[in-house]
């Protein structure tokens, strides 16, 4: 009934406009103020929550993201992933995901991908006649491509909290996010062709290989990190870090376009994102103190052990689970309170925590998606102009290419397990 309570009043919070870290901070002060336990005790367990070296790597690639963004690499990806697909029917629906798919191995995040790529994709289909309720529905779908490809930064977070290598997380994503960007591609060829969509000229070999130097640095972002991990030559701290001094190098000697007040910019962008995470984080660790004092993992996983002892019965439910409070509750708040329970009962029952962390975090990324939270929707609504109502409406069919997808990887761990098998 506490756990329940405490719920109830961080949701109530949120509702009335506070940010989500500091809701929770306000709600794990109250129930410290009358069982016990003191603002100094509070504080302690907030640093202690921060202070782990695996979590340096996520303001590291957001800044990664940010260099390389601001170096004018979505444009050249867009137009490498243009020579490489325009020329199908609904060429720009397929060019918004492969450009996705190749922007994914930069910035680590939905959201980077949405407001980075996004305006430039939307400006260019509509350019081309394409009706803007496709045309945001693609670049809000394709968005959740960026955290399945390495860097990621929820595989960050979820390998901190589910003590799983993060190496072998970041291997992991690799099929379900190509996956997931084939699948995308197949709605936009249905939709294309139902709607008589246009193409574009089929791009010569020379204009191909042009845009594919220009890309080619940016391009190898996540093969430095994966090849440096694995190498053994740093870890994924690392190689956040290897990662921040590549993009730098690649703006200064190849791109030519960092400055000084660009790179500022950089810095602050990093700043505010990395400290809306920080709280987010501070304020689990209090909730995470609150919820292991009251016993609820105990209970949860009692609860489910209770219903099934099959793994794949309880990866069903727990997708279920996931997608309904996907679309009410913020993903990564959900990803930092609710995985750390179910975990444990996902390795009693034999699941290996990498497979079950892409799933969970393949299942957040469409959370992404679906209104009323839709985070990506809002993101895609105000970068483009586009009403969010009239997005909220256009993205429901696209949910179904990535659930399928979902589907796959739960049925079938192997997709998900055969790469980080190769490297053990």
């Amino acid at each position: 009934m506490i756990v329940l309570a405490l719920a109830s009043a961080w949701i109530a919070l949120i509702i009335i406009g506070f940010p989500i870290g500091i809701a929770m901070i306000v709600v794990a002060l109250g129930y410290f103020h009358f069982v016990g336990g003191g603002l100094n005790f509070a504080v302690r367990l907030m640093s202690d929550g921060l202070s782990s070296f695996p979590l340096l790597a996520v303001p590291l690639f957001i800044l990664t993201a940010a260099l390389l963004n601001s170096s004018g690499v979505a444009n050249r990806l867009f137009q490498f992933a243009q020579a490489l697909v325009g020329q199908f029917r609904g060429g720009l629906g397929h060019v918004n995901i492969l450009a996705s798919l190749f922007f994914s191995g930069m910035s680590g995040s939905a959201m980077a991908d949405a407001g980075g790529l996004g305006k430039l994709e939307i400006q260019a289909m509509r350019r081309a006649g394409y009706d803007d309720r496709f045309s945001g529905a693609v670049t809000a779908a394709s968005s959740i491509i960026g955290p399945l490809v390495p860097p990621s930064i929820p595989m960050v977070l979820y390998g901190v909290i589910a003590n799983a290598s993060i190496g072998d997380l970041f291997l992991g994503g690799f099929a379900p996010g190509f996956l997931t960007a084939a699948a995308l591609m197949v709605m936009v060829y249905v939709h294309a062709r139902a709607r008589n969509y246009p193409t574009q000229p089929r791009a010569r070999l020379v204009e191909i290989g042009r845009s594919f130097v220009s890309s080619f640095g940016a391009l190898l972002t996540p093969f430095v990190i994966i090849g440096g991990i694995f190498s053994g030559f740093f870890s994924p701290t690392e190689a956040a870090g290897i990662t921040v001094l590549y993009a730098i190098l690649l703006n200064v000697f190849v791109y030519h376009e960092l400055t000084w007040r660009k790179f500022l910019t950089d810095l602050y962008e990093t700043a505010v994102t990395s400290a809306a995470i920080g709280t987010i984080i501070a304020g689990v660790s209090l909730f995470g103190y609150i919820l292991a004092r009251e016993q609820a993992p105990q209970q949860i996983a009692g609860l489910f052990l209770a219903v099934t002892d099959n793994p794949l019965v309880f990866l069903l439910i727990v997708n279920v689970l996931l997608f309904v409070l996907g679309a009410f509750v913020e993903s990564l708040a959900i990803l930092l309170i609710l995985v750390p329970m179910l975990v444990p009962v996902a390795v009693k029952l034999g699941i290996d925590p990498v497979h079950f962390g892409v799933v969970v975090i393949l299942n957040l990324m469409i959370s992404l998606l679906t209104p009323p939270m839709g985070m990506s929707l809002f993101v895609v609504a105000k970068v483009s102009n586009i009403p969010f109502q009239l997005l909220a409406r256009a993205i429901l069919p696209w949910l179904v290419p990535p659930a399928v997808v979902l589907v796959l990887i739960t049925v079938f761990p192997e997709l998900v397990m055969f790469l980080p098998n190769l490297f053990r």
